[in-house]
């Protein structure tokens, strides 16, 4: 596949892209297991109105578009600052 960076297995740093990739996973992973912790949680009457009053309320940060263009603006200058590794 031509646009499928491959890793060198000598040098095995991740580059900016690949460590975003590995952070976002894992904040989905995070998310995800949180979820299902609150359902269960809530299924089996192990928390309290109070709590789900204050889980309901607690703002949750979203990315917004500027973030993502911050992003790939990081990972572009990164790409121009490293010598082509493909």
């Amino acid at each position: 596949m031509p646009h499928v960076r491959k890793m060198d297995r000598q040098d095995r740093r991740m580059d900016a892209r690949d460590r975003l990739i590995v952070a976002l996973y894992a904040q989905l992973k995070a998310e995800r297991d949180t979820r299902e912790t609150l359902e269960w949680a809530i299924r089996n009457g192990a928390i309290s109105q109070e709590a789900l009053e204050a889980i309901a309320a607690d703002p949750v940060p979203v990315v917004t578009s500027e973030d993502i263009a911050s992003l790939e603006k990081i990972i572009a200058l990164d790409a121009r600052r490293k010598p082509n590794r493909n």
